[in-house]
């Protein structure tokens, strides 16, 4: 996170920030200049790099032959998997089906693969396509079936699970779904973009603000991993973003792709390297929790900000979308927004209007301030609001929060959250509840929290700075972190987990 000097620049140099901070008081979205209320003073969490990571993302098993089903071989590469057999799927009722990189099927009885956590049958669709067998971890939990076209084509692809196992059991579809209708076997987490099999041609600058020979606390140092800061032109304008591929990339391998989105007068570097608490917190923790199994971008908005003026900012995340999955191997069943403040208000854009591309938002305290153009189709939330926030208040972000339990089909309820502080309680400073009855693939877990406005709030505290994680201090039992990563990843990973996540201690 930022620290107090660079919240105070922050707020000197926001000529309406006063003017949004009432705005926003009275509930409204965004003021005429097009930056939210207040100042987001607290992005870019502080930290030296972090031991430890989260499981390793899921790409998929190798794609099986078609023809007649059998429900498939588990993929066991990494963990140990075995494929359930499905139930007997529907005969092929025209054509016939294969599975990327198999024999063309002949429309048999397919008996299908195992079904995904939160899968539910395909009902058509284009043919799953295999990816390369995941590398460890437990089996993530998928989405749903793509539906559509010809009955007897094999259903598409269901969303794959972050994080998951050494290969999940072959079927027609995917691997985190219930086999399509009348498909042949094949392991897949979605269709593996453009990109996958070709040698990237972008080239990478430095990252604005990040330099190599900064000291670990300086805030400026260069982020973790191969790439760096690639220049595009969208609307008519110069724009440009941070990108992190995994170690030891495989162009053969999809991989999840995840946007950090910066807070109003932030930028990129700060999302990219993670501020003053370094690799710990880069991507708002999630680089380090990934295990080197994402890809991660760090936009640049506009004026530090995600006004998203004539829809600028969302022909931009469509501009970097094709370019990225046209250069590098993207899993497109897997693609996560994230944002803190008035990028938080940007992932709520991406989640009303394209839904049907993202497979989750995750919102630190964020309110409507980019837009919402459509706002219908049903996408995975994930959403943390501050009892004390001022800034974007509680009353700015619960609409989202409705907004998505009623898209996702969930039961509405009155969430619990803590007292208000003080004191601040460790544990119970923040209550996560995991809302019932939503279709599957779109879960939603809405977080409160003691905390302000920040993005990393600490149970027992009120620091808003992650100070913790800034070196020379590490996470530990007697100085903790922020427990909001290790909380998203598990969501990621495993949404139907209603545990509440403790302050981290490494």
């Amino acid at each position: 996170m930022t620290n107090t000097r660079e919240r105070m620049t922050s707020i000197s140099s926001s000529h309406s920030i006063a003017d949004c901070a009432l705005l926003l008081a009275s509930l409204t979205l965004a003021c005429s200049s097009g930056t939210p209320p207040g100042t987001d003073n607290t992005g870019g969490s502080t930290h030296n790099p972090g031991s430890g990571g989260g499981a390793a993302v899921s790409a998929g098993g190798s794609s099986g032959a078609s023809g007649t089903g059998t429900g498939g071989s588990p993929v066991t590469t990494g963990g140990t998997s075995s494929g359930a057999s499905g139930g007997t799927g529907n005969s092929g009722s025209g054509g016939t089906s294969s599975a990327a990189g198999g024999t063309p099927g002949t429309g048999g009885i397919g008996t299908g693969g195992a079904a995904g956590t939160l899968g539910t049958a395909g009902g058509g669709g284009t043919a799953g396509r295999g990816g390369t067998p995941g590398t460890g971890g437990t089996a993530g939990t998928g989405g749903t079936a793509g539906t559509g076209a010809t009955a007897g084509t094999g259903g598409r692809g269901g969303r794959s699970g972050m994080g998951g196992a050494g290969g999940a059991a072959a079927g027609s579809g995917g691997t985190m779904s219930a086999a399509g209708t009348g498909g042949g076997a094949g392991a897949a987490t979605g269709a593996p973009s453009a990109g996958c099999g070709k040698t990237s041609t972008l080239t990478f600058g430095m990252v604005p603000g990040e330099s190599a020979s900064a000291s670990a606390s300086s805030g400026n140092g260069v982020g973790h991993g191969d790439g760096g800061y690639v220049t595009i032109q969208s609307s008519g304008k110069s724009r440009g973003f941070a990108l992190r591929l995994p170690d030891n990339y495989d162009k053969n391998k999809p991989y999840p792709l995840i946007f950090g989105f910066h807070w109003n007068g932030g930028n990129s570097a700060q999302v990219d390297n993670g501020g003053t608490n370094g690799y710990w917190w880069a991507y708002y923790g999630l680089q380090r929790k990934s295990n080197n199994s994402a890809i991660f971008v760090a936009p640049d908005g506009l004026n530090a900000g995600w006004a998203n003026s004539g829809g600028q900012d969302l022909q931009f995340t469509d501009d970097m979308l094709k370019l990225i999955q046209d250069n590098y191997c993207v899993d497109t069943s897997n693609i996560i927004t994230s944002g803190f403040s008035y990028g938080g208000g940007m992932s709520y854009e991406l989640a009303c209007s394209r839904a049907k591309v993202f497979r989750a938002a995750v919102i630190y305290e964020g309110g409507q301030l980019s837009g919402c153009d459509g706002g219908n189709d049903p996408i995975a939330l994930w959403q943390v609001e501050g009892l004390t926030d001022t800034t974007v208040s509680m009353g700015l972000a619960t609409p989202i929060r409705d907004r998505f339990v009623k898209n996702n089909g969930c039961t509405a309820q009155t969430p619990p959250q803590p007292a208000n502080p003080p004191p601040y309680s460790n544990p119970g400073g923040h209550i996560c509840t995991n809302y019932a009855g939503c279709s599957a693939g779109h879960p939603v877990r809405w977080c409160v929290s003691q905390s302000g406005h920040g993005p990393g709030p600490i149970d027992g505290t009120s620091d808003l700075y992650n100070s913790c994680a800034t070196a020379p201090k590490t996470c530990s039992t007697s100085c903790p972190c922020t427990w909001t990563p290790d909380d998203v990843w598990t969501w990621l990973n495993d949404p139907s987990s209603s545990a509440q996540t403790p302050n981290a201690t490494k």
